[in-house]
């Protein structure tokens, strides 16, 4: 009996406090609680690290240093332990060439299926690849997309060459990029560019690399004369720079090659065909489309690579992604959507006896596709896997055999467990999860008068069929819908574009790292390291573990990594600071009683009680507001979970308090249902300061709380973009074509 149970004896990671546990085998096992409850540290950090670390330990010497290295997790025994699988909200990696259907493999065999059956022949299987130079289309090189640089962005007209006309960095005055213009010889470079001739105005935009024939004497001898924009282009656009992105992104603009239509592919290769349709008609077609085509053919040498990727594209459909095309390019894929294309490649794995972890897979669905991903956890469970999932959607928890509550509050105060047994008892339980499950809910019924409104009309885009939509101001807006049904398209690119003081809160990752901590990214470090030099008549940077007062032996980090050679690094705490990450003498030096060590080991709620700094204290309290009162001023980045770095953004955006108009994309994610009710708070808070707050959610609860709903679909992709509903809360309930509206009504009842 007992090898039915994956033993966990005595876990203390992060926040965990000494949790002895077992999780029973080939069952499907959700854990929930609060964000920050030690979820992550019990499942990720303690289970899943042991078992890869585990695995691990079995390959050769070589191939383990090719590995990702796994530390001992901080727990004295695990037993019964399976191989894991782990499907985490890592977006997809890669660049503009990388696609849906590359990173399924889909698109290879589609290659495999063209070069054998397709006429004219046209070569073999690497010819069929947008990323081969045989195949690829010249004009755009594979990428489907061209870039222009809009001049009317990059250049001030009414300012000259020396009054820094050229808006893009080190082309500004004092620049030496500029010099390459100012000292040509070309140009009057203090005539305003309003008052060039065509001449003039084609030789500083288009002109093609020469020498100069007049430059002055400051030009450099060997240089070339090159024209702004193919000079931008190459030195910056076709590198794909990193460095300055945000200020390319404002000048160009992106447009689907008109040469080869965005199928990436040369016109040799596209006119191989099958059935009239070449492969980059295959790889622009929805799934369900796709499906339709290779079902109607008939061709018995090539079945089972017709039958293979048929399979592919049927798992794709389950995990409610039968609007993606594969031509989309995976770094535009959400992290929810990124984490179903990885859970699609597993479900046609014929595995069994595996662990198969989730972490939190409902993100970015709406609840109606919450039923194709549910099969998908049930279907695993009954080829004898194991299956736990981190969760706080209701919908995914009602499908559990087995729960574990983690709390019973947040980073200090959780770690414990709180609760074991079936949703039923769960429901019935003195804790939080309990509670927020079998609350009752109420849908909004005050219909406020709104007399103004911000418009976009006749919006179109990818998906969107030429919709007009009003949003009132002042008030709380819901944009609701199935993925893929336009959402994202017609809110943070449209409307930003027509609106674009609009400030955008989305679901980008903080950069994490050991050296990051809340108090660094949250910026008021410098301002507490200054109070403290003022205190004690010393430099800011005494107070600093980056910088003078590092502990001489671990720099600063407060751990020590020994090099074992051949097996894993092995971290421990600094045994001269003993992991405080300060030198000796900094314990000498206090403000009202605390030394900075003591400040970083407050939370942010017993902080707000030490300084007496207005601004300080302004930042401190925005943080509280966000419900991590309980995260500690000294914490690294890199031990918070998902929720709580979404919601540290939300407070940076509260404090970057300039703008009118707010809109947060999915900002539930990672939120336990008992948070949901102080995020809510949060808006009406910002609704009260005169903002407009815009919303993209799949959240029920939220919903319930709008002022004003805007909801698309009726699906994804091409079968989504159209309006099915907008005005009050209580009217989409009976509005019968809206997916959003039945769930609403189940969830209200």
């Amino acid at each position: 009996m007992a090898k039915e149970m994956i033993e966990i004896l005595h876990a203390n990671e992060n926040n965990l406090k000494d949790v002895s546990v077992n999780i029973p085998k080939k069952k499907i096992t959700i854990i929930t609680g609060l964000s920050g409850s030690g979820k992550s540290s019990l499942i990720f950090d303690t289970l899943a690290a042991e078992s890869q670390r585990m695995l691990n330990d079995t390959y050769s010497s070589y191939l383990q240093q090719l590995l990702p290295h796994y530390g001992r997790p901080n727990v004295e025994k695990i037993n019964n332990l399976p191989v894991s699988i782990i499907i985490d909200q890592k977006k997809i990696g890669g660049n503009a060439r990388s696609t849906v259907g590359t990173a399924t493999d889909i698109y290879t065999l589609l290659r495999l299926l063209f070069s054998r059956i397709g006429a004219p022949f046209v070569g073999y299987s690497m010819n069929f690849s947008f990323n081969n130079t045989n195949g690829m289309c010249p004009h755009c090189q594979g990428l489907g997309v061209i870039k222009d640089i809009d001049i009317h962005k990059l250049i001030d007209f009414d300012k000259s060459l020396n009054n820094g006309a050229i808006q893009f960095p080190t082309f500004q005055p004092g620049g030496w990029r500029l010099s390459r213009y100012t000292e040509s010889g070309y140009f009057d470079i203090e005539k305003p560019i309003k008052n060039y001739s065509d001449l003039e105005l084609n030789t500083l935009l288009y002109e093609e690399e020469k020498t100069p024939d007049n430059p002055t004497s400051n030009w450099h001898k060997t240089a070339k004369y090159i024209g702004l924009i193919p000079r931008i282009r190459s030195s910056f656009l076709e590198k794909d720079q990193k460095q300055y992105k945000k200020e390319l992104d404002k000048l160009v603009d992106e447009q689907i090659c008109p040469h080869c239509n965005g199928k990436r592919l040369n016109d040799t290769i596209l006119s191989c065909k099958i059935n009239e349709k070449s492969i980059g008609d295959c790889a622009n077609m929805p799934i369900g489309e796709l499906k339709s085509f290779l079902q109607a053919i008939h061709e018995s040498k090539i079945q089972t690579v017709i039958d293979d990727i048929l399979k592919r594209l049927s798992t794709l459909e389950e995990v409610g992604l039968d609007y993606l095309t594969l031509n989309r390019t995976t770094n535009t894929l959400s992290g929810g959507e990124s984490q179903r294309i990885k859970m699609s490649k597993h479900l046609n794995s014929s595995l069994s006896d595996v662990l198969y972890i989730f972490d939190e897979p409902s993100i970015g669905l709406h609840p109606h596709d919450i039923i194709g991903i549910n099969k998908i956890f049930k279907g695993l469970k009954e080829k004898g896997n194991t299956v736990i999932i981190v969760e706080h959607d209701p919908d995914v928890i009602k499908i559990a055999d087995h729960i574990i509550d983690m709390g019973p509050g947040a980073g200090a105060n959780g770690g414990k467990l709180t609760f074991q047994g079936t949703y039923s008892q769960l429901l019935n339980s003195d804790t939080a999860t309990g509670a927020a499950l079998s609350k009752k809910h109420n849908i909004t019924t005050v219909n406020k008068k709104f007399y103004d409104f911000y418009e976009l009309n006749n919006a179109k885009m990818f998906n969107l069929k030429n919709i007009s939509i009003k949003i009132p101001k002042n008030a709380l807006t819901v944009v609701t819908g199935v993925a893929g049904s336009g959402k994202s398209t017609l809110i943070t690119r449209l409307f930003r574009n027509k609106y674009p003081d609009s400030i955008l809160l989305d679901q980008k990752k903080i950069y994490t790292s050991s050296r990051s901590i809340l108090a660094t990214y949250m910026g008021f470090f410098d301002r507490i390291r200054t109070i403290f030099g003022k205190a004690n008549g010393k430099s800011p940077s005494l107070f600093s573990f980056a910088g003078e007062g590092a502990c001489p032996l671990c720099k600063g980090k407060g751990i020590i990594k020994m090099d074992l050679a051949f097996m894993d690094d092995v971290e421990e705490n600094c045994e001269l600071c003993e992991g405080k990450r300060y030198k000796q003498e900094i314990s000498n030096y206090k403000y009202g009683g605390y030394t900075i060590i003591d400040i970083l080991n407050l939370s942010i709620d017993e902080a707000l009680e030490v300084f007496a700094d207005m601004d300080l204290k302004k930042i401190l309290h925005t943080i509280s507001e966000v419900n991590l009162g309980y995260i500690k001023l000294g914490q690294s980045l890199d031990t918070m979970s998902g929720g709580e770095l979404q919601r540290l953004k939300i407070a940076v955006t509260l404090l970057n308090n300039t703008g009118k108009i707010y809109i947060l994309d999915e900002p539930s994610t990672g939120l336990h249902e008992s948070d949901i009710k102080k995020l809510i708070q949060l808006f009406s808070k910002l609704i009260s300061k005169g903002k407009t707050v815009i919303i993209l959610e799949h959240n029920l609860s939220i919903m319930c709380q709008a002022d004003w709903i805007i909801d698309l679909g009726p699906l994804g992709g091409f079968n989504g973009g159209e309006l099915v509903y907008m005005g009050y809360p209580n009217g989409i309930t009976k509005c019968s074509s809206s997916f959003t509206g039945k769930r609403l009504l189940e969830y209200l009842s």
